[in-house]
């Protein structure tokens, strides 16, 4: 075990936690954001997706010794003061989901993508995406509201 500090959502967190310990199991059990899913515990569904310092991860599979001192944005830290980030709320006005299971990990992922590519097209869309996976099926829904949400985020 090792006293670990981290930052999650702009809140300092000191965890002491094996430093191989996945970071979902501490931000869902240490810290009690429970957004992330587990889904496969192999990096290959997207359920676990997170940022950290503004790159997309995996937090099934990152030991949380790699994100000590850390920025680690989870979906509970895009709404902001009341407000639903605007990937959250396009993914409402399409109705881009169902179970709402796989919802967490696209939207991180999604704003991941928009972060790096502020207007994709919808193959590079549907390729920054390949990793996340919706059981019910909403792929199309997903799309336009990423798409959506691009053009909120241009007008601005």
């Amino acid at each position: 075990m090792a006293l670990l500090e981290m930052i999650v959502n702009g809140r300092t967190h000191e965890i002491d936690a094996d430093p191989e310990r996945e970071l979902l199991y501490v931000l869902r059990d240490a810290i009690g954001l429970t957004g992330s899913k587990y889904g496969c515990g192999e990096g290959q569904c997207g359920a676990c997706s997170v940022l950290v310092d503004g790159k997309h991860r995996f937090s099934c599979v990152t030991p949380v010794g790699e994100v000590a001192g850390k920025e680690v944005t989870t979906v509970e830290g895009l709404e902001q003061n009341g407000r639903l980030h605007p990937l959250q709320q396009a993914f409402l006005e399409e109705d881009a989901f169902q179970c709402g299971y796989c919802t967490p990990g696209m939207l991180m992922s999604a704003l991941a993508l928009l972060r790096t590519n502020a207007n994709p097209s919808t193959d590079e869309i549907v390729s920054s995406m390949e990793n996340n996976i919706c059981r019910c099926g909403t792929y199309p829904r997903i799309v336009a509201a990423i798409q959506r949400a691009a053009r909120t985020q241009a007008e601005g």
